[in-house]
């Protein structure tokens, strides 16, 4: 295993951790500011906007350009955004601290993931792709909880400057570890790049990641109130049942990779369709508090489960100049978490009870799943759309 992959997972786990502390110190941080919780709330959703217009804002801006030192100026925006909200004297500040740090998100991740595939052989692009989002899920399990114990105990502040080391550790990581991988033979252009958008299967591709990840996290969001008003939780045992979500997350990212080296569409499938089975029976036994652990674990397993396999697809059928498209599919990501919070808040809104954002979230990812089938019943019939895509694996 290149060391280079565990650099760019440092530098994920950094990014993830960043994007999602948030949520448990945003009481903190409302009352440190004077500002209600909701106007605090863009503190998360303005970081989301902004992840969509750095994916493919930033990650357009460099594709000529090499991709370690674009890796390493990534990282020093990440830095800088993060110091920025240490020292916030108002919460205007604070949001513009938030957005510097999400502009380097989508971008990173994006080139990320295409630097990580060139580390290894083509069978194993997925797997690799899997380790680097890794540090993602691993934000989730010991990063947040962590992050908001220290932003308790030492002010939430505190966290901020902990994820601005992190992002140095990752800095100094890539720049010793990641092997300065050479630019294709003939220089990508934007105009290539963006001629990626003209095959069908990258917007498939797009529309699968935004509706598979709107569907989890449709239901996700809204998981806490689920957990207290349903299955009978006490609050304090909410950020231990997340963790247990979490462990899905790390186990799903792992296994998902895995199979989509052997097979990107036959996983995407059989992942999305469990995710959907998994999200009904959740719906249905809510009440119970051992089928919800049971359904935490399943739903953080299955629903991320499909990243690797996400990300694989939509590089293979940009064919030549996949940095741009994987950039975009990033930026997708997060329009899912925006479209899952948005459609899952309407249900509750309607007096539908704590239980409607599951079903509303397996109503997307029933949708997920018509697509994802049709576009790999397409798939058999077409052909990546650039040549040299024999380079990557095959979605079959």
């Amino acid at each position: 295993m290149p060391l280079g992959l565990i650099a760019l997972a440092v530098g994920a786990f950094g990014i993830g951790l960043t994007e999602f502390v948030i949520m448990g110190l945003l009481p903190q941080v409302a009352a440190d500011f004077a500002v209600s919780e909701s106007t605090a709330g863009w503190l998360i959703s303005g970081y989301a906007l902004s992840v969509v217009v750095g994916a493919l804002g930033l990650t357009a801006a460099t594709t000529r350009l090499p991709r370690k030192p674009v890796l390493l100026g990534l990282l020093i925006l990440f830095i800088l955004g993060n110091a920025v909200t240490a020292l916030a004297p108002d919460y205007e500040i604070a949001l513009v601290g938030r957005v510097l740090a999400a502009l380097c998100h989508g971008a990173f991740f994006g080139i990320g993931a295409v630097v990580a595939a060139d580390l290894v052989a083509a069978e194993k692009r997925a797997g690799a792709i899997a380790l680097m989002f890794t540090g993602l899920t691993a934000a989730n399990v010991f990063g947040v909880p962590f992050g908001t114990f220290l932003g308790q105990q030492l002010g939430w502040r505190s966290t901020f400057w902990a994820i601005a080391a992190i992002g140095v550790v990752a800095m100094i990581g890539i720049a010793a570890l990641v092997p300065s991988l050479p630019l294709p033979a003939e220089r990508v252009r934007l105009r290539t790049e963006l001629g990626a958008f003209r095959s069908g299967q990258v917007w498939l591709s797009l529309l699968i990641t935004v509706l598979a990840y709107g569907g989890m996290f449709g239901a996700f969001t809204y998981i806490a109130y689920t957990l207290t008003e349903v299955s009978g939780f006490d609050t304090t045992a909410v950020p231990w049942l997340l963790v247990l979500f979490g462990v899905g997350l790390v186990a799903g990212n792992a296994v998902g990779g895995r199979l989509a080296d052997r097979s990107v569409d036959r996983t995407l499938v059989v992942f999305v369709a469990a995710l959907l089975v998994v999200l009904l029976a959740f719906a249905a036994f809510a009440a119970s508090g051992i089928a919800t652990a049971i359904a935490l674990f399943l739903m953080g397993g299955f629903g991320f489960g499909t990243v690797p396999g996400l990300q694989t697809r939509v590089m293979i059928y940009a064919g030549g100049a996949p940095t741009l498209a994987s950039g975009a599919n990033i930026g997708a990501f997060n329009v899912g978490n925006a479209l899952g919070a948005w459609a899952g808040g309407l249900g509750i809104a309607a007096g539908l009870g704590y239980t409607s954002p599951l079903w509303i979230g397996a109503g997307i990812t029933a949708l997920a799943l018509i697509v994802v089938v049709a576009a790999a019943h397409a798939a058999r019939r077409a052909t990546p759309i650039e040549a040299g895509t024999e380079s990557l694996p095959l979605p079959v």
